[in-house]
């Protein structure tokens, strides 16, 4: 009596990933491995050979994909500066005014706590930027003029939706927003453990956003001489 055979079912083969997705999955490991290396040692510490090592690659990958740590350097702010955009983007759509506003500090205020060592690296590389030899600064003028923009775009739409007191000077509040942002992440840097004072700062921040975006005021009535 002939038995019937049960085929087994065969496995479908894996995909191949594609160039893209290869590069992607590198860059995002080499950019855990910078990341951390910046955190644990600082810039002049960091190395190319051992990002790629750390990273799970040959030594001279970062070298290939980079160049020079200038080039590492503009990576990490580029991608981490990125990253939060995309982050502010979501989370201030639809949103103008105060309500942009605030939505874009609890963000940060996240960001902070959910990301510690990508927004370390950041700003340590933001700080060092300043100096006269560093090739990271065009990069970092990007970022900031990008969040700059953003917030004189939330303040001038609550001008326009009727929110906010056309005398507004909306340049000056977007410079005060951002030189106060940079000053509650320095302030993380040198306590980090100050985790209610940085939570208070944010707060406080509200407050003052607040007070210098009143309502418009009603103009008198126009009486009949």
């Amino acid at each position: 009596m002939e038995t019937a055979t049960r085929e087994l079912p065969r496995r479908a083969p894996a995909r191949r990933r594609t160039q893209a997705e290869r590069t992607a999955r590198s860059d995002a490991r080499m950019l855990d491995a910078a990341v951390a290396l910046i955190g644990e040692r600082g810039t002049a510490g960091t190395t190319l050979k051992e990002v790629g090592e750390q990273a799970g690659y040959s030594r001279g990958l970062a070298g290939y994909r980079f160049g020079s740590k200038e080039g590492l350097f503009g990576f990490v702010v580029k991608a981490v500066g990125e990253a939060w955009l995309q982050e502010l983007t979501a989370v201030t759509r639809g949103k103008v005014g105060i309500a942009a506003i605030e939505a874009a500090l609890d963000a940060h205020a996240r960001f902070i706590a959910e990301a510690p060592e990508h927004v370390r690296a950041l700003y340590v590389l933001w700080f060092e930027s300043i100096g006269p030899q560093s090739g990271v600064k065009q990069v970092i003028e990007r970022v900031h003029e990008r969040r700059r923009r953003d917030v004189l775009a939330w303040v001038r739409g609550g001008i326009d939706a009727g929110e906010i007191d056309p005398a507004v000077d909306a340049e000056a509040l977007a410079d005060h927003f951002c030189g106060a942002i940079v000053g509650i992440v320095y302030q993380w840097l040198v306590q980090p453990e100050a985790r209610a004072r940085i939570a208070t700062m944010h707060e406080t921040l509200k407050l003052t956003m607040r007070e210098r975006l009143p309502a418009p005021r009603d103009l008198p009535e126009e009486t009949n001489r």
